[in-house]
C-alpha cells in the first residue's frame, strides 16, 4: 500500500462525496495504490449514511464511526492504528485542503528523506478573526518547539508510516504533531507551501478557545517531552527551592526571636509576624510540590483509558 489517507470529519455529508472522487483521480492519475479511512467523529447530520454509499462504489474507501463526538485528535489516532499504507497523508474533510496535493507531499517522504512533511497554508482563505490567532500561535511555538514551521495548525501533513506508528495522539495534539515527532526521534521535518481554499459547505468546528486549549497542550508537551523520564528534575527542583526558601525565612525568624530574648529587647509573639506565615506556606508547598506533581504525572502517563474510545462501527473492504 503506497499511501493512507486519513480524514478525520464533523457533518460534512455535502463536501464527502466531491472529496473522495477527487482523491480517487489523483491517486489513479499517478497509479498509486491507496486506501482512505473516514473517521466519522459523531456527526448529528447524514455524514454516515453518506460514506456507507461511497464504501459501495469504491472499494479504497474505509470508515469508522465513534458512538460520540471525541475531537480531531482522538479521530485521527483511531484512523492511524488503522492505516497500513508507507506514508500516510492527513488532511480535512471540508475541501479547503486540496488532494491535489498528495503527489508532491508524498514524494517528499519516499524521494526527499523527510520523515514529516507539515503543509503551509501561505495564502490562507480564512477571516483575520483566525488568522491573527492562528499567527501567533504558530510563531509561539515555532519559538518554544524549535521546529521552523509556519503553520503548525494545517490539517494537511504526511508522515513516513514508523512515525505514525511511533507516536500517540490524544486530548488536542494534533496541532502539535512535528514537535511529537521531534521527541519521538523523527527531526527531519519539511514544510511545503500548499493551496488553501474557501470553505465550500457547511462552517468551521473550531472556536476561538482553540488559541487556549493549543497552548495548554503545547506546554504539556513541552513538559512530557523533556520531564517525561525524569519528572523529579523538574518537581524536585522546584519544590526543593521552595522548601529552602520557606525554611531559611522561618529559620530567620526563631533567631530574630531568640536574639531578641537573650538580649532583653521588645519582643512580639513569632505568629504577629507574617513572615511567618509566608515561610510555613512556602514549605507546605514546596512539600506539595515535591511529592504531588511528581505522583501526578506518574497516575496521568500510566492511565489505560486514556486513549479508550468508543467505535461503534469499522467497515474495512
Amino acid at each position: 500500500m503506497d499511501i493512507s489517507v486519513v480524514v478525520p470529519l464533523f457533518n460534512e455529508e455535502e463536501s464527502l462525496p466531491e472529496l473522495t472522487a477527487w482523491i480517487d483521480r489523483v491517486m489513479r492519475a499517478n497509479r498509486y495504490s491507496y486506501e482512505v479511512w473516514l473517521v466519522d467523529d459523531g456527526s448529528t447530520d447524514g455524514s454516515w449514511e453518506v460514506i456507507q454509499r461511497l464504501i459501495e462504489e469504491n472499494d479504497c474507501l474505509r470508515a469508522i464511526k465513534f458512538q460520540r463526538n471525541y475531537g480531531k485528535s482522538p479521530a485521527l489516532n483511531v484512523g492511524f492504528q488503522h492505516a497500513s499504507g508507507d506514508v500516510i497523508i492527513t488532511m480535512d474533510a471540508d475541501l479547503q485542503d486540496s488532494p491535489d496535493e498528495i503527489p508532491a507531499l508524498y514524494r517528499m517522504i519516499t524521494d526527499d528523506g523527510y520523515d514529516v512533511v507539515s503543509g503551509w497554508k501561505k495564502n490562507r482563505k480564512d477571516p483575520i478573526g483566525k488568522t491573527l490567532p492562528s499567527k501567533f500561535f504558530n510563531f509561539v511555538t515555532r519559538k518554544v518547539s524549535g521546529i521552523e514551521l509556519h503553520d503548525f495548525n494545517c490539517g494537511l501533513k504526511s508522515y513516513r508510516r514508523n512515525v505514525i506508528k511511533s507516536i500517540e495522539v490524544y486530548g488536542d495534539m494534533h496541532r502539535h504533531m512535528p514537535l511529537l515527532a521531534k521527541w519521538a526521534g523523527f527531526r527531519n521535518i519539511g514544510e511545503k507551501v500548499v493551496k488553501h481554499r474557501e470553505r465550500k459547505y457547511g462552517y468551521s468546528k473550531f472556536g476561538i478557545s482553540r488559541l487556549i486549549t493549543g497552548f495548554l497542550d503545547l506546554l504539556s508537551l513541552m513538559f512530557v517531552g523533556k520531564f517525561g523520564k525524569r519528572p523529579m528534575h523538574l518537581f524536585g527542583t522546584l519544590g526543593t527551592l521552595m522548601f529552602v526558601i520557606g525554611f531559611v525565612t522561618a529559620v530567620y525568624i526563631g533567631g530574630a526571636k531568640i536574639h531578641a530574648l537573650t538580649n532583653h529587647m521588645p519582643k512580639t509573639l513569632v505568629t504577629d509576624n507574617p513572615w511567618f506565615f509566608i515561610s510555613l506556606t512556602t514549605m507546605i508547598m514546596g512539600t506539595l510540590l515535591f511529592v504531588t506533581g511528581f505522583l501526578a504525572e506518574l497516575v496521568a502517563r500510566s492511565n489505560p483509558d486514556r486513549n479508550h474510545y468508543l467505535v461503534e462501527t469499522v467497515l474495512n473492504a
